[in-house]
């Protein structure tokens, strides 16, 4: 298999941390795309043009990072990081669902912050999406003490989407009156398939 790969995306992270929980990033070859070059070849994997894109033993190309993991969930014959039915499973994909909007408001505030001109700033924009990530991380800090030890695809979503904030926006202190979330955050990221994913 191989994976269209960006070493900062947080959704490529999101990927690498399941397929090294999994057993499985062995088997799966990185293929370093600049899915921002107007010459990149990438839309012919993903009309999208869009990482992660996945490209499986048989040649189909899978994306983008809900189906990818759901994909390789499928190729192991350990204990699944996504429960196949039942209320489990709609809580951890809800859970994915939540740190992955997260991840979205925060590239968009990035993407109006630093591509678009300062005259053509739009502040209100950037208001709605910095309100819809503190929402969400407020909704993290009141599951996260329900999580115990469950390292599951809803958590390895969260992982990417804290770390990305981590990433690229430092200063925004997301951990200030999140101490069950940052607690949490500090204890997973000891594990080795978090701590040789972050971001550089």
């Amino acid at each position: 298999m191989k994976l269209r790969t960006s070493a900062t995306s947080p959704y490529v992270r999101k990927v690498w941390i399941l397929a090294r929980e999994t057993g499985l990033a062995e088997r799966i070859e990185p293929v370093p795309t600049n899915a921002w070059d107007p010459a990149t070849d990438l839309p012919a994997d993903n009309p999208l043009g869009k990482v992660p894109t996945l490209l499986t033993e048989g040649g189909e190309a899978l994306y983008d990072s809900p189906v990818i993991c759901d994909y390789l969930d499928s190729l192991h014959d350990g204990p699944k990081l996504i429960p196949a039915a039942g209320g489990p499973r709609w809580v951890q994909k809800r859970l994915e669902a939540l740190a992955d909007g997260l991840l979205d408001a925060a590239l968009a505030v990035r993407a109006e912050t630093t591509l678009r001109p300062a005259d053509k700033l739009w502040p209100d924009w950037v208001e709605r999406q910095q309100r819809a990530i503190a929402r969400a991380l407020d909704r993290l800090e009141d599951e996260a003490p329900g999580w115990g030890e469950t390292f599951l695809l809803g958590q390895i979503a969260v992982v990417a989407a804290l770390g990305y904030l981590d990433f690229r926006f430092p200063e925004s202190d997301w951990r200030a009156g999140r101490p069950a979330l940052a607690a949490w955050f500090a204890r997973v990221s000891l594990r080795p398939s978090v701590a040789a994913t972050v971001p550089a």
